[in-house]
């Protein structure tokens, strides 16, 4: 009996290092693999995407998610249709100008977090421009792929101005504030906190230096940067983009909750930022970029449909497009948690 019961356990044994494997092992759980690209360098106002994955959210919803920094927040969207990634986090209203060219190959919107327009134009405070009919003949800047620059067509629609008499240039993203500030440019194209906390890096203050003129100020009223996911991806991982949605609405909460907590995952990732200025500008992000009243009624992540019917119209007959597209084919609501668990105020 003794040598059939060592019989045995030799056999065990032998089965189980041929398999690589003790019988006994936990079986490993393949995970979706997701390629992400922001819209901009490590700044404060992506610590949800860094809280998500320090946590192990992303990994609790059997995903594998790798974030890089980006470009601007109109460059994820060729990106994602190229298939270089799987998500970004960009501009809405550079998907409704793609998804009217090709709409087979457009990014989808999954989750709406800059619900109110952070488009702007920064000028001197002591100079000419006070209006946007004050941009014609003037040189106005900004770099290529940032969303304000992109709207600028549409934008001289609403507000009344000829864009054919602005000279436009391009610029590194670093230089921006400083070449305005050295009368290189009259004005700068970009999203309002990104400007201000710049300018305050270079040692510009801008509550005394900078005037805005904001293009939400004129008539567009339009939402700004969401989840986006490869249209192909959603149709083939739909539980996966729902587990994505779900991990950074949790994360969200906790940095609304922390803001220091959001803070360290920022600085893992980029040790040299100022911290207190990165804070207050995640802070100033989350009060005035993401708090639009609506989320009140239809809790954070969300779109109000008509709302978002108005911006197609307005990107679509501003920039002359071939066809709109439907508020259906730019965002789609299916994946966001139930609203008893998103925020509906900060």
């Amino acid at each position: 009996m003794k040598s059939i019961r060592r019989a045995f356990a030799v056999s065990v044994a032998a089965l189980a290092i041929g398999t690589g494997a003790s019988l006994f092992a936990p079986v490993a759980i393949a995970q979706t693999k997701i390629k992400m690209v922001l819209n901009w360098k490590y700044q404060g106002p992506q610590a949800w995407f860094f809280v998500a994955q320090d946590r192990g959210y992303f990994k609790a919803e059997g995903l594998d998610v790798e974030i890089d920094q980006g470009e601007g927040s109109s460059a994820p969207i060729a990106k994602i249709a190229a298939g270089a990634y799987t998500a970004g986090f960009g501009d809405i209203n550079a998907v409704i100008d793609f998804a009217a060219r090709r709409p087979s190959e457009a990014p989808v919107g999954v989750y709406m977090l800059y619900n109110t327009p952070p488009f702007t134009v920064a000028v001197k405070a002591d100079g000419p421009i006070r209006s946007p009919k004050d941009f014609e003949g003037r040189k106005l800047g900004g770099p290529a792929n940032d969303g304000a620059l992109k709207l600028f067509p549409a934008f001289s629609k609403v507000a009344k101005f000829d864009a054919g008499k602005v000279e436009i240039s391009n610029m590194a993203p670093n230089l921006r504030e400083q070449m305005l500030l050295r009368g290189q440019v009259d004005g700068v194209f970009g999203y309002i906190n990104t400007i201000w906390f710049s300018a305050m890096l270079v040692g510009i203050n801008p509550a005394k230096d900078l005037r805005f003129i904001n293009f939400g100020d004129h008539g567009m009223d339009l939402y700004s940067n969401a989840i986006l996911f490869s249209r192909n991806f959603v149709r083939e991982n739909p539980k996966a983009v729902e587990g994505f949605v779900r991990a950074v609405n949790r994360a969200l909460k906790d940095v609304v909750a922390n803001s220091e907590a959001g803070m360290d995952a920022v600085m893992k990732r980029e040790p040299l930022l100022k911290r207190d200025l990165e804070k207050d500008r995640l802070v100033a992000t989350l009060k005035e970029e993401m708090s639009h009243p609506e989320i009140a009624k239809i809790g954070f992540g969300d779109i109000d449909t008509e709302r978002m019917a108005r911006a197609i119209r307005i990107v679509v007959e501003s920039n002359q497009l071939p066809r709109s597209p439907s508020v259906d084919e730019i965002f789609n609501r299916s994946f966001l948690p139930p609203m008893s668990e998103r925020v509906t105020r900060f």
